[in-house]
This record gives structure tokens, sequence and C-alpha cells, in this order.
């Protein structure tokens, strides 16, 4: 199973690419996996300022609705539209093509609550 080494993760499997105080969000291969083929992404709003842990998304699938919670606070600044047309792409790229939304962080020390890849890979095997 996939983890980027340079992303963060939260424990209902969102991840977050931070780049100075913009990032980039989505769902983990494992979410996307346990979720089955998703057939519909509900896209935040741009401008939308969303919170810590606070949900700013949903997906559904053929077996579960799931909601997407934002890993860190911020404004939205971009939607992966691409996901109205193709929600697939999460199921086939989630970390790359499938990404759902892009932030502008305003509160960075926010990344401590968050863990990083061998913390999450760590996660993972408890899962099992």
């Amino acid at each position: 199973m996939e983890v980027v080494d340079h992303y963060f993760y939260t424990k209902e499997h969102e991840w977050i690419h931070i780049e100075d105080d913009q990032a980039t969000i989505g769902i983990s291969e494992y979410a996307q996996e346990a979720l089955g083929d998703i057939t519909f992404v509900e896209l935040p709003s741009v401008g939308t300022e969303v919170e810590q842990f606070e949900q700013c998304s949903s997906v559904e699938s053929v077996k579960a609705a799931s909601d997407i919670y934002s890993p860190m606070s911020g404004k939205i600044i971009e939607v992966n539209t691409d996901l109205e047309e193709k929600p697939e792409l999460i199921n086939k790229d989630c970390y790359e093509r499938g990404w759902i939304a892009k932030l502008e962080l305003n509160a960075l020390e926010e990344q401590s609550k968050l863990m990083n890849a061998e913390e999450y890979r760590n996660y993972l095997n408890t899962l099992e």
C-alpha cells in the first residue's frame, strides 16, 4: 500500500502535502481501497474557511458515503473540478490526479497534530 513519504496523514486517512503556506489535500490509498469504486465527490466551495479536522467534503462509493475532514485549517483556494466528471480519479491516482482541494494554510503549527509517513504506516499496521 502506497504511503507518500513527504506527506502528512490523519487517523481518518486524509493526506496533506504542504508547500510553504499552501497545501493539497486528498484521501489515502487505504481510504480509497476501503471505499471501493468512487462514484461521486462533493467538492468544497472555493473561499470557504475550514478548521482542522472539520468536514470539508464527502465522497460516495458503491459501498458507502464518507465525510472528508481537512487535515489543517485554512481557506479553500482551489478544488479539483476533474473529479466532478471523473470521481474514479481518486481510485486510480489518489495522491496526484485524485487530489480534492488546495488550501491557503493559516495555522502551520497544526502540522504537529498529524502523522508523518512512518507513523501512518505504523498506524495502518494496527488496523490489520
